[in-house]
């Protein structure tokens, strides 16, 4: 029945479109931003909050992530070769790319603290440091959601849906933290929604690039899944595992983002 739903989605989007994939790749965008800032707008509620939502949010969202980037975008991209070389020198450029992106742009994490260029530390503020952590994390979930579009239609959606799915509770811990911190709500969800349609605006280059230059596009599936892999390993695990935290709900986080990933993936199968 899902399978079936996802299928005559993808056929009524190629008819309201003409098969432009810009297009389907904009509302695909918007779908994502609006998830994130729905989730930012949870600041307002910020004192009601359980303690260890925020763990709980960016578990979910490593679950998603990992799964994501084998069944929408590696495994794929080996799939439409039949060879492993495209998907893996894809995957070491998106390594490669989001670590010089986390070396030399200046950013600051909840519990890692700051990181990037020592001579920036003081010149940007707290909040935007913050902001552009976020953001960092979010390139890769646009762009898979760009080039799975591209890809295939069903598996963008699915993508699509799921990349949603987890934005709702990364945008409330974009959001939370700042709140917290400064004592506001508009601020806060302002910040949230900016990085949403950061995501967005990755969702439309991923799309536009690999649409024109289509023969790149399983050196890009790699790329997506190996900046997403980079993201969750080496940011977000660590985060959330530091310091004394309850370990069994981070991971039932985890494992309940692994299951919907696979879960609406299965739809496919």
């Amino acid at each position: 029945m899902l399978e079936s739903f996802v299928a005559n989605l993808a056929e009524w989007i190629l008819g309201i479109s003409n098969g432009e994939i810009m297009w389907v790749a904009f509302y695909a965008g918007l779908f994502v931003a609006l998830m994130t800032s729905l989730g930012a707008m949870v600041a307002i509620f910020s004192k009601s909050l359980p303690e260890g939502g925020v763990d709980f949010a960016l578990s979910f969202a490593a679950g998603v992530m990992i799964v994501a980037s084998f069944t929408s975008l590696i495994l794929p991209a080996i799939e439409s070769t039949g060879s492993f070389a495209p998907a893996g020198i894809g995957i070491a450029l998106g390594v490669l790319l989001i670590y010089a992106i986390d070396r030399f742009l200046p950013h600051e994490h909840l519990v890692k603290g700051y990181e990037g260029p020592k001579s920036m530390k003081d010149k940007l503020r707290k909040v935007w440091l913050l902001v552009i952590a976020v953001i960092i994390h979010n390139l890769p979930e646009g762009l898979a959601v760009g080039t799975s579009l591209v890809y295939n239609l069903e598996v963008g959606l699915v993508t699509t849906l799921a990349i949603g799915i987890q934005d709702f509770p990364e945008g409330t811990v974009v959001s939370l933290p700042l709140a917290t911190i400064q004592k506001k709500r508009l601020q806060p969800i302002a910040m949230g929604v900016l990085s949403g349609f950061a995501e967005m605006a990755m969702v439309l280059l991923g799309a536009y690039f690999f649409s024109i230059f289509s023969w790149m596009l399983p050196y890009g599936l790699g790329l997506a899944g190996g900046a997403m892999l980079y993201v969750t390993v080496k940011e977000m695990i660590p985060e959330i595992y530091r310091g004394e935290k309850n370990e069994t709900l981070i991971t039932l986080g985890f494992f309940l983002g692994f299951y919907v990933m696979l879960f609406l993936d299965s739809m496919l199968g």
